[in-house]
């Protein structure tokens, strides 16, 4: 059995007062509060989001593999297994275009083609 503590997400929620500073990313809880003054995008940042969820925004700002490595010494346990949000692999948000890949008799009909008209305008116009 594990013996990492397991919060619920209305008890990451109570924890929003001055004096209790917790944030969840990633489906693991932060105590942020001794971390406030020395975060480098201001205190602010993190107190906007305490009591809540901030994967979003802490993936939205591409924190360093530095700032990731940071981040477990304010680890103080992680969400119980029925409220953790799934994880995705890779990028959250992508727009995926299949692209037909093109024969090499295909990409170049057009400019033959351009070419084969420009040839005959020619001829026909300036001999």
């Amino acid at each position: 059995m594990s013996d990492t503590k397991r919060f619920t997400r209305a008890e990451v929620s109570s924890y929003n007062q001055k004096d209790n500073n917790v944030i969840i990313i990633h489906n693991h809880v932060y105590d942020v509060k001794a971390f406030l003054d020395e975060h480098p995008g201001g205190h602010e940042v993190l107190v906007n989001v305490v009591g809540k969820d901030a994967t979003e925004d802490f993936d939205d700002i591409g924190h360093s593999l530095d700032a990731k490595e940071l981040m477990n010494k304010y680890r103080i346990g992680e969400l119980v297994d029925e409220e953790k949000a799934p994880e995705i692999i890779g990028p959250q948000y992508c727009n995926v275009t299949v692209v037909k890949k093109e024969g090499f008799l295909t990409a170049w009909m057009l400019p033959i083609f351009l070419g084969i008209i420009t040839t005959v305008v020619w001829q026909y116009f300036f001999n």
